[in-house]
């Protein structure tokens, strides 16, 4: 599976896009590989609209006539590169959608919302990936039908 960013690519992204990169600064090229890895795998797992450039692709990019990556959804992959590089851990993240309310000792934080964010129901580690995203899912409550002969 190819990544939707090189680190090259990443590495100007969060130089020219990004005010903090202290995570992705101190990370190595392999560490920075296996993070654009794991986003573009986390990217691939959503409903996106339309269908494969290739139905053989390995990737949900590029899609219908397209032959490259969009630029939000390379930049979507830089920015939850940089999440879980920076700690964000998906999995505990979606193991707590639901806790209204956590204390220890004294100090006591509590959700007053009771709404989960769509980002994280959606297994995305970053709110500015999400927005870079979602113009690209399928909405909801369509359905794609297809006759067949």
């Amino acid at each position: 599976m190819a990544s939707y960013m090189t680190v090259a690519e990443a590495d100007t992204y969060m130089s020219t896009y990004r005010l903090v990169t202290s995570a992705w600064d101190s990370a190595d090229n392999a560490t920075k590989t296996k993070a654009l890895a794991m986003a573009t795998k986390q990217i691939d797992q959503l409903s996106f609209d339309g269908d494969k450039a290739d139905e053989d692709q390995d990737n949900q990019f590029p899609r219908g006539s397209d032959t490259d990556y969009p630029t939000e959804i390379k930049e979507a992959c830089a920015e939850c590169a940089y999440s879980l590089l920076d700690g964000v851990d998906i999995e505990f993240e979606y193991d707590n959608l639901r806790n209204m309310s956590m204390g220890f000792a004294n100090v006591r934080s509590s959700n007053t919302t009771g709404m989960v964010p769509e980002h994280k129901s959606a297994g995305i580690p970053s709110f500015i990936a999400w927005r870079l995203l979602k113009p690209f899912l399928r909405q909801s409550g369509s359905v794609d039908l297809q006759r067949i002969n």
